[in-house]
């Protein structure tokens, strides 16, 4: 597994509900490791793909661009982090 982080500078109550519209869009069981974490001056997502192949395919998609777009986001500064070691957890948490 593929770990990457996808910045979206911005005010964090206008950047949530565009994150929130993207994410709808995709079907839960093909979200293996997703994260959205909001941090001072945005948020960052955390999400996985099955290899680093996958992932270079899936973010250099002009489709996601597009989707990410559509969705109100400005464009993603990505940030491969590398092969996931460990996973550890117990819960989904929403807000």
């Amino acid at each position: 597994m593929y770990l990457a982080a996808y910045h979206f500078d911005g005010p964090a109550e206008d950047l949530l509900p565009a994150y929130d519209k993207l994410f709808a869009t995709f079907p839960a069981e093909q979200l293996t490791l997703h994260t959205c974490v909001v941090r001072d001056g945005g948020i960052t997502v955390f999400d996985s793909c099955p290899d680093e192949a996958t992932f270079t395919a899936f973010s250099g998609d002009p489709g996601f661009a597009a989707a990410i777009a559509d969705a109100g986001l400005p464009p993603a500064r990505i940030e491969p982090l590398g092969e996931v070691h460990a996973l550890r957890g117990t819960r989904t948490v929403t807000s």
